[in-house]
């Protein structure tokens, strides 16, 4: 087994542990992901099963719909203001950790970008992940 995924908010009130090895780590350059993050992106670790998952702390939560339509719901510290998580209503097993979220944000390794279509020029973004102009078929 892998060495655990730790992290939480910046002030500490939110944690979580994660037992497992995430289905995929992006760099996404939609436009809520570039509001989100105030950056030309946001980066995520998204991991198959919530059952892995230990959280503590009580978070806020805000729903949008992405762009295929289905709900996304951010969640994020109500003291600090730091987005730590996402749940997706079309896919409920599904957990991702923003990467800057990460104890050790160094185990963040992009594998892709989605939303390449929405990306700006000054976001510079390793030019030899795969891009997609959407988020790529299943």
């Amino acid at each position: 087994m892998s060495k655990v995924y730790t992290g939480g908010c910046a002030c500490g009130a939110i944690r979580y542990e994660i037992s497992a090895e995430p289905l995929v780590m992006n760099d996404c350059q939609c436009r809520d992901c570039q509001r989100r993050s105030g950056a030309g992106h946001g980066s995520y670790l998204t991991f198959t099963d919530k059952r892995n998952v230990k959280l503590k702390g009580e978070a806020r939560h805000w729903a949008i719909a992405g762009d295929s339509g289905n709900i996304k719901t951010h969640s994020f510290c109500p003291t600090c203001g730091s987005p730590v998580y996402l749940t997706f209503t079309a896919m409920p097993d599904l957990f991702t950790v923003h990467a800057a979220s990460l104890d050790d944000p160094s185990r963040y390794e992009p594998q892709m970008v989605t939303y390449g279509v929405r990306g700006y020029a000054w976001d510079h973004i390793d030019p030899a992940l795969p891009k997609f102009d959407k988020m790529p078929p299943a």
